[in-house]
């Protein structure tokens, strides 16, 4: 069942304000992008022992804010006698912010430089190196959402010609597809088609995402 758009679950919450879900002695502190994927496989896996927060997924545009926003939510777990706490956000373009933070604070999280990647499987992506040099990546959540984290924000609703200074340098949209949505799969070829891209869609479902949540 497709959650509904305006209720916790909806993008527009995990966009703006993010969640908190679950009442289980292991914190995960995670991107508002991934809240669904993580939910999805801890349900597959019959696990009920996790506390999920999610900041804003937004920040996936402000890659500098993540670490501040993390540290009270870090302090506030510690404080509240979690048994682990563990950081489901790659790099994510924090320039190492991120793993400077974990070390001063003992936590850890999932390798990786960002969602792309484990999505995928590090490895794997790791293996493509210039392969995808070119490639603009997009996940479901981002599909959903494209409007909303760049057409809008990058003024193309108003300026579309502005796409060659955004998107110039690349060649091939790359869907990463969690699901098997065929209406996503639609909405992702015509964003390719407005970026005037070449279009390819990998179905690397949750990839180390859920090797990690496995292993927790």
């Amino acid at each position: 069942m497709i959650p509904d758009p305006a209720g916790p679950l909806g993008d527009a919450a995990l966009r703006e304000t993010g969640i908190e879900i679950g009442a289980g002695k292991v914190l995960l502190l995670a991107c508002g992008a991934l809240a669904r994927e993580i939910l999805a496989v801890n349900t597959a896996n019959g696990a009920d022992h996790f506390t999920l927060r999610c900041l804003p997924a937004i920040l996936h545009n402000h890659p500098d804010r993540i670490v501040d926003a993390l540290r009270p939510m870090i302090a506030r777990g510690q404080a509240e006698g979690f048994a682990q706490i563990f950081i489901l956000y790659g790099d994510c373009g924090t320039g190492g912010q991120l793993d400077a933070l974990c070390q001063e604070t003992g936590v850890d999280r999932i390798a990786g430089p960002h969602c792309y990647s484990f999505f995928e499987g590090n490895q794997t992506f790791a293996a493509r190196g210039d392969d995808d040099m070119r490639a603009f990546y997009l996940t479901d959540f981002l599909v959903r959402q494209f409007d909303a984290f760049f057409w809008r924000p990058m003024a193309l609703d108003r300026h579309p010609e502005l796409r060659d200074s955004y998107f110039g340098h690349y060649e091939t949209l790359v869907y990463m597809a969690q699901t098997e949505d065929a209406a996503l799969s639609d909405k992702a070829v015509q964003i390719a088609e407005r970026l005037a891209l070449k279009f390819e869609r990998r179905a690397t479902g949750y990839g180390d995402l859920a090797n990690t949540l496995a292993r927790l």
